[in-house]
């Protein structure tokens, strides 16, 4: 065990995804030892560099899992994981999904590919001050935390990235195989919640007509339940 994996261990972060300045804060003296230190623990397969000063320790050296939400968190602060890749880990779509994307709060759609973790693609949306997290919740990885959208939330971040018109319900039951049910278990509290959200046009037209073919689906549903 090397002298940074010791001491990262002995610090309870074995676990945890360290910067620049935590190592520095960890080991101590010159910016010249922290990268000796640092160089010698990654040639040796201790420590996983997953960006330049954004670093992990291995899987044999961890205490627990890295869950690739949280590096997404580490790899840009301020960004929350939705899309696809949100969808898919509430159990929405069935299809795996091979790229953690997020939504950014900069200006720049950026791509990381890391060897022990994936691809990452963060994604920049017109969404209105203060309405970024919105629809979107804190979740515990293990000894780590990520932000993910909220299933419809994810949809509507889809919707805006794509600029995709409203087609039906078929979009979403046949194109994207999410379950009708769960469409239907959505409230209206859910939608008054997003209408604030987004400065698109096409996100927030697809959220009314979502909405409305839901309602209304949803009334007819229980008028045939009455009648059986």
């Amino acid at each position: 065990m090397t002298v940074l994996v010791k001491e990262i261990s002995a610090a309870g972060l074995s676990s945890r995804i360290l910067d620049e300045r935590q190592l520095a804060e960890l080991v101590g003296g010159s910016a010249a030892r922290r990268y000796g230190l640092v160089n010698r623990a990654i040639k040796e397969g201790a420590l996983i560099r997953i960006r330049r000063g954004l670093y992990v320790l291995s899987a044999e050296d961890r205490a627990d899992p890295v869950h690739p939400f949280a590096v997404a968190q580490s790899l840009l602060p301020g960004s929350y994981v939705s899309f696809e890749t949100a969808l898919a880990y509430h159990g929405w779509i069935p299809e795996s999904v091979f790229t953690t994307a997020s939504v950014s709060p900069g200006r720049k759609t950026l791509e990381y590919e890391t060897d022990a973790f994936g691809a990452f693609a963060f994604h920049p949306l017109a969404i209105h001050d203060y309405r970024l997290l919105t629809g979107v919740d804190r979740v515990a990885l293990g000894k780590l935390t990520a932000l993910v959208a909220q299933p419809l939330r994810a949809i509507l971040d889809l919707v805006a990235l794509r600029k995709q018109r409203w087609q039906g319900l078929d979009w979403l039951t046949s194109g994207m195989r999410i379950d009708e049910a769960k469409l239907f278990a959505l409230k209206r509290a859910d939608f008054a919640t997003l209408k604030p959200v987004y400065k698109h046009k096409a996100a927030n037209t697809f959220l009314e007509q979502l909405e409305v073919a839901l309602m209304s689906g949803k009334t007819s549903r229980q008028r045939s339940a009455k009648h059986d």
